[in-house]
């Protein structure tokens, strides 16, 4: 193992950084708390990485100090949880000095490994050593985190490419100080594209064939290494069942006793429970998001069932072949993931008719909630009757003066209460 962790030493410190997008997020840091970066597999938190090593490396920080090691390299198989100090023990032999002046130690997909928590504890209290981790699972940010770290740490999230991103990798400026005919044009475009195409970074050059076989190899990976092999899953033809499921129908209520039912018609075997621990795996692996209904009952919300949404619209797109097309899911479903990566907190609405509202956007501290609607097509006048009249009942039954419906082409600014907004230019601006 000495051997392998010197080769893997020397070629990160021999080879160049990549190039790279800047991500519009930075790295938490404060002195004696590790930096954790987590996300799905393949969002870009090595890159956001490497992001964080090319900065250091712009103040005027010696490469050799960057010590970047990734589990997921089978040559570190098999690595215990005793090969971490060997690691340390071979850095430190090569640079000796470093182990006054200090360095920064990057560890990523660290989940892989048992013990990995103990060690960067203990690093953090005896090294001099600026400890970033990533990995693919929320239970960095929770569990594993608020239990082993024990407030020694500081989160990062870390996910596809936001529309602002997209533009910037597009040529295109996302803070225009005026929105031109030609803009507009340019945006309207763009984001069919992006709606489409997704923002995961490694799929935005590739031919859309080969794209929808590279997301599907996302779904696969996560499927077998973050659910299977992390939660010892026997019951995969239920698990990829659900996974279908929530594919072909993002943005809508999602019951686990009717879902179960629909199970047992088609003679595939799994329990309730199995399906509870399934969806709770796919948000884990932040595959799969849920939000709850908004009420100040908590019964109330625990037995109404939770809305389901996708962490990419490409993916939805990849795994369509016989699946939902249904566009106005897929912009709410877009909608969702903008509020998630800004960290709103965010929940549905049923009016005491029974019209949904998408989005009751949570206030931080003293801030106000906000209600969000998503339609597609506000031209059909039933339509817009339909989405201006469900907002309204919630205004009124929540008590909030506004309220914002998005759509994907239509602009309307004439109400001073409800404000309809094209979702190119909504996302820009919010």
């Amino acid at each position: 193992m000495r051997e392998t962790l010197d080769r893997l030493i020397d070629d990160f410190h021999e080879r160049s950084l990549p190039p790279l997008l800047p991500r519009d997020a930075d790295l938490p840091r404060l002195p004696g708390k590790a930096s954790v970066v987590i996300g799905m597999r393949r969002a870009g938190k090595t890159w956001f990485c490497y992001q964080e090593m090319q900065r250091l490396l712009g103040q005027g920080i010696e490469k050799e100090r960057l010590l970047y090691v990734n589990f997921e390299d089978e040559r570190l198989l098999p690595f215990s949880t005793q090969d971490f100090q060997l690691l340390l023990d071979t850095y430190f032999g090569k640079y000796p000095a470093l182990r006054e002046e200090g360095a920064f130690l990057f560890l990523d997909e660290v989940q892989r490994i048992d013990g990995w928590d103990l060690f960067v504890r203990r690093v953090l209290d005896s090294e001099k050593l600026d400890v970033v981790v990533t990995g693919s699972s929320s239970r960095l940010l929770g569990t594993e985190i608020a239990t082993a770290m024990r407030g020694r740490s500081l989160t990062r999230e870390i996910f596809p490419f936001s529309w602002a991103e997209f533009l910037r990798l597009s040529g295109v400026d996302p803070e225009p100080r005026t929105f031109s005919s030609r803009a507009r044009s340019q945006n309207e475009k763009l984001i069919g594209i992006y709606l489409e195409r997704g923002g995961f970074p490694e799929i935005q050059d590739l031919s859309a064939d080969l794209r929808r076989q590279v997301l599907r190899g996302y779904v696969d990976v996560v499927i077998l290494r973050d659910i299977v092999e992390r939660h010892g899953v026997s019951s995969i033809t239920a698990l990829r069942a659900l996974i279908r499921h929530v594919m072909s129908a993002p943005a809508t209520r999602f019951s686990i006793n009717k879902f179960y039912k629909s199970l047992r018609s088609q003679g595939i075997p799994a329990t309730k429970n199995d399906l509870y621990e399934f969806l709770e795996h796919l948000v884990d692996a932040y595959l799969v998001f849920t939000v709850p209904l908004h009420s100040r009952s908590e019964h109330v919300r625990r037995v109404n069932p939770r809305k389901a949404y996708v962490i990419d619209t490409g993916l939805l797109d990849a795994m369509s072949l016989c699946m939902t097309r249904d566009r106005g899911a897929r912009l709410e479903n877009l909608v969702f993931m903008h509020l998630r990566r800004g960290g709103h907190q965010v929940e549905y609405y049923l009016t005491k008719s029974g019209a949904e509202v998408d989005f009751v956007v949570l206030p931080e501290r003293r801030g106000a909630r906000r209600l969000i609607q998503v339609s597609w097509d506000m031209s059909n006048p039933e339509t817009r009757k339909r989405e201006m009249t469900a907002l309204r009942e919630a205004m009124r039954e929540l008590r909030i003066r506004t309220g914002t419906i998005v759509t994907w082409l239509d602009e309307d600014l004439s109400d001073d209460r409800v404000r309809v907004v094209p979702a190119w230019r909504w996302f820009l601006e919010d």
